[in-house]
């Protein structure tokens, strides 16, 4: 058994991931960024190291200082978690080589499956049925057009290396592929990162936790359902799957099984499908590490499969699976506002109280006081209620979320509840992936947009101060009046961004604002995903400048007249707070 494990990663998988380490009575280190130097879970850890940054390039996707840390605490092992570099296979193959066992499948593996074009040749040679599409990358616009005038609108353009539901384009017209040329081949974009899929306009996303050993053995744990979904981002899962017609949990499982033997698979992984409404069965991909909703399955068989993770990565063989007892929803509480369009929004937590009770589990990264940066991911915990049926899960999750109180920031605690309660979830579930955009979303009484309210300091006899010494953390408790009155009482000053807070004039909601001097500003807290023009490049009003996304969602930020970039203020990769200088823009005269 390995007996000391580096956490890559950060938030509530990180603190989910360490608490199971130490159950099993072995030594976690957690890496941190400088946002999250007093984060909980990097508190719960048994030594902690900085990445020494603020940027994801430099702290939790900086692979080299990862293994750098690694070897100087004298890890045996690293967990990746999900996200970040958990499915980069050079990254793989280099914790590997170092001689630390990697939790996670090998490279070779995750090159097979962890990019959507080989996973879809991989099913086609594992006998498994994936969505009528394409197996090479687009070439050129008359590609897209065959394939549209072969199949029929709607089809969907998805990025290769896309994942969690980025870089997926839906193109139900001609004039929609006209669209999506000027915004991906014709500005900077790359065209041959897509392939194409005739899109299943109504289908369940249903898929299968699945684990292998060294050993050869292989186990379907529980099937689950995540269909409720917004803007391709799952919003609520549940285990078992429900519903399910006769013959496609089996289907599903002879699939998943072909799947990994195809890919020499070793660890736990993730099979997703697609159940249309006349029962047909296709293959969507592979995600090879731990899923967010990988608790549900936990709570309806008692397996810890961070656990059985540490274990095959051991060279040891895997837990029986027990029978499947009850039913388990997870609910993504996330830090989005349901009266903007669900977009990630910052804030500081007033204050929180967490649902108890029998059958409810919380998975959370967060504590009052805490901020939420824009910089990271915007999930701040998991609320996995369990019971013996279903309806008496779904009735358990409203009354937990009755109980949950978080204050400061926006969350969708009502949007969940009001989804737990629609006839189409709760008694006839007619929910596919479509249902929010299509069904609910339609019909909803939305909140008005949340206004933050400043916390206030309440005071306190001593205060946490966290020092940093020769990159490794340690925590003093000492008098308040030892802090400034300025202070932040984490012992470090961050860089901000700056804002944009006066002189905007937006023409329409979700646009860039525009200040006086030509300087437009971010619209919506995010991460910059393309920058399409250059210093000193002509530019006609409506041309694409850039490219912003959150939560999955892509905002296009156009040009609101013709004129002759000035300035860039932000590059790809850069996470930006609303109101954040973009572009400066001098219009033509």
């Amino acid at each position: 058994m390995l007996s000391t494990i580096l956490v890559a990663n950060r938030g509530e998988i990180a603190a989910r991931i360490i608490r199971t380490i130490h159950d099993m009575g072995l030594r976690a280190v957690a890496v941190y960024a400088d946002q999250d130097l007093d984060s909980p879970a990097v508190a719960l850890a048994d030594e902690a190291y900085a990445l020494g940054g603020t940027t994801l390039a430099d702290t939790y996707l900086n692979g080299d200082r990862l293994l750098e840390i690694a070897q100087r605490a004298g890890v045996d092992g690293i967990h990746p978690g999900y996200g970040f570099l958990s499915e980069v296979p050079e990254f793989a193959d280099a914790v590997a080589a170092s001689g630390i066992a990697w939790i996670g499948p090998s490279g070779a593996t995750i090159t097979q499956l962890g990019d959507k074009i080989g996973a879809r040749r991989t099913a086609v040679a594992a006998g498994v049925s994936p969505v009528p599409g394409t197996n090479d990358p687009v070439e050129s616009v008359a590609e897209i057009r065959a394939f549209a005038d072969s199949h029929g609108f709607p089809i969907v353009a998805k990025r290769s290396d896309g994942g969690g539901g980025r870089g997926i384009v839906i193109l139900r017209t001609s004039d929609d592929i006209t669209e999506f040329e000027a915004r991906h081949a014709g500005l900077g974009g790359d065209l041959g990162a897509y392939f194409l899929e005739k899109f299943v306009e109504s289908a369940r996303h249903i898929e299968t936790q699945c684990m292998a050993d060294a050993h050869g053995n292989f186990a379907v744990v529980t099937t689950r359902d995540c269909s409720v979904q917004r803007r391709n981002q799952k919003l609520i899962e549940e285990a078992p799957a429900p519903y399910l017609p006769d013959g496609v949990a089996e289907t599903v499982a002879q699939w998943s099984e072909a799947l990994f033997r195809q890919t020499d698979y070793v660890g736990l992984g993730t099979c997703e499908f697609l159940l249309d409404n006349d029962g047909s069965v296709y293959f969507l991909e592979v995600n090879p590490r731990l899923q967010v909703e990988h608790t549900v399955s936990e709570e309806v068989t008692g397996l810890d499969l961070v656990a059985e993770q540490l274990r095959i990565a051991s060279g040891e063989t895997f837990t029986p699976v027990p029978p499947v007892r009850g039913h388990s929803i997870e609910l993504r509480i996330t830090s989005e506002d349901p009266g903007a369009d669900l977009v990630p929004t910052a804030g500081t937590i007033t204050s929180l109280e967490w649902p108890t009770g029998h059958g409810v589990r919380v998975e959370t990264g967060v504590r009052v006081g805490d901020t939420v940066s824009p910089d990271f991911d915007s999930m701040i915990a998991k609320l996995i209620i369990t019971g013996p049926d279903r309806a008496t899960t779904i009735a358990r999750s409203l009354r937990a979320l009755r109980e949950l109180t978080i204050g400061g920031i926006a969350t969708p605690k009502e949007l969940l509840a009001d989804i737990l309660r629609h006839r189409d979830f709760a008694d006839e579930f007619t929910v596919g992936t479509r249902w929010m955009e299509t069904v609910y979303l339609p019909n909803a009484a939305l909140p008005a947009p949340f206004a933050a309210v400043s916390p206030v300091d309440d005071g306190g006899s001593r205060r946490c101060f966290i020092a940093e010494i020769d990159g490794r953390r340690h925590e003093i408790s000492l008098p308040a009046e030892f802090f400034a009155p300025a202070g932040n009482g984490t012992g470090v000053v961050r860089p901000q961004q700056p804002r944009r807070t006066s002189g905007r004039s937006v023409s329409a909601p979700g646009a860039a604002s525009v200040a006086a001097d030509g300087v437009l500003s971010a619209p919506i807290q995010g991460t910059i995903v393309r920058v399409s023009v250059e210093v000193g490049q002509q530019v006609k009003k409506g041309d694409v400048l850039l490219v912003l996304e959150a939560m999955k969602m892509e905002k296009y930020v156009h040009a609101p007249a013709d004129g002759t970039v000035a300035e860039i203020y932000v590059a790809p990769s850069q996470n930006v707070p609303a109101h954040t200088a973009l572009i400066k823009l001098e219009e033509d005269r």
